[in-house]
């Protein structure tokens, strides 16, 4: 495609497959996306945008999040501060005490949450583990309007049914990664045993949230290796989280991921996967800056309010604010059952 003519009259054939044939692309569209020049990025937002109304509507859905368990993970996730081996300065604890959960919770619901993930820094929930998660998931749904969402690590088939059994609506495991790539980020389990959970959680009629952070050293053809295992998942919500390089981590001296390039992909996500929750995950505030309102505009209809795990987030009426400027009218429960 060597001008704008060329790129255009792509970008129009991605369209018609799409939007009207309902097709998915494959891998030699992605990647002819993926080398799009940095110049022809607006093709490809333009188009995400139209996918997203069309596809998903207008509404934007919003989660908030807690750290039920942090720190001391057994793991060697290269970007991740909770790592027992990582150098950082999270200090381990142990489960959050409820009050203390169903606090962060009703502070989600009164900023217009949907949805509350209680996430647990564990390479998979044991028995104390999982009575914690259920008794918590009761506390939160019997107090508020919030759907629960859980993210444990590694998942057994019986554990995943037991979620589902306690009123689970989402379970999350990012695939992280490309599957070529994914030694180079973790050497404790394995890219099959994060496929094998996401297949477990499938199986025991949970709805499935996996994702990707980008930035930790993937090639361009690595990202569209993900995005073809993420749309044989068909999860329900695909997070995209930037690498935010934690000092202590394995990838504390990474160069942060260009604030273009990350919109880019943003919307080539949304063009591999029209009718997913994409959410803002971590790391948007640092890649994106002042564009974050323009990632909204490429492609998403999710965010993650608040506080991240171990990094702060903007404040809730920043992206409250954001979302009215633009006129993105945020979810209610009712919408996303």
């Amino acid at each position: 495609m060597a001008d704008k003519k060329d790129y255009s009259e792509f970008i129009e054939s991605i369209r018609s497959k799409i939007i009207d044939d309902g097709l998915t692309l494959n891998e030699e569209e992605l990647l002819q996306l993926a080398h799009f020049p940095t110049s022809k990025t607006q093709l490809i937002i333009e188009l995400a945008h139209e996918v997203r109304l069309k596809c998903c509507g207008e509404d934007v859905d919003i989660e908030g999040i807690v750290s039920a368990k942090t720190g001391a993970c057994p793991e060697n996730c290269a970007f991740c501060s909770q790592s027992a081996s990582a150098q950082s300065s999270v200090y381990p604890t142990s489960f959050l005490p409820a009050d203390e959960i169903l606090k962060a919770a009703k502070e989600a619901e009164s900023y217009g949450a949907t949805s509350f993930c209680l996430v647990y820094a564990l390479r998979g929930p044991d028995e104390r583990a999982m009575n914690h998660i259920i008794s918590m998931v009761d506390l939160v749904q019997s107090n508020t309007s919030l759907q629960v969402n859980v993210s444990a690590g590694l998942l057994t088939k019986d554990n995943a049914e037991r979620l589902k059994e306690a009123g689970v609506l989402r379970y999350n495991h990012n695939l992280e990664t490309a599957k070529s790539h994914f030694q180079a980020i973790a050497s404790t389990h394995s890219y099959q045993e994060r496929w094998d959970t996401c297949k477990a959680v499938l199986d025991a009629g949970l709805k499935l949230c996996c994702g990707a952070i980008l930035g930790v050293g993937e090639t361009i053809e690595q990202r569209v290796e993900l995005l073809r295992d993420l749309q044989l998942l068909d999860p329900t919500e695909v997070p995209i989280n930037f690498l935010n390089p934690r000092p202590g981590t394995q990838l504390e001296d990474s160069k942060r991921l260009d604030a273009q390039e990350a919109i880019k992909w943003v919307g080539i996500f949304r063009l591999a996967l029209p009718k997913t929750i994409l959410r803002f995950g971590g790391g948007r505030e640092i890649t994106l800056g002042d564009l974050q309102s323009v990632g909204m505009t490429s492609g998403a209809n999710g965010l993650i309010i608040g506080n991240y795990l171990t990094t702060l987030g903007r404040s809730p009426e920043e992206d409250l604010e954001m979302l009215k400027e633009l006129e993105m009218p945020v979810s209610v429960v009712s919408n996303i059952l």
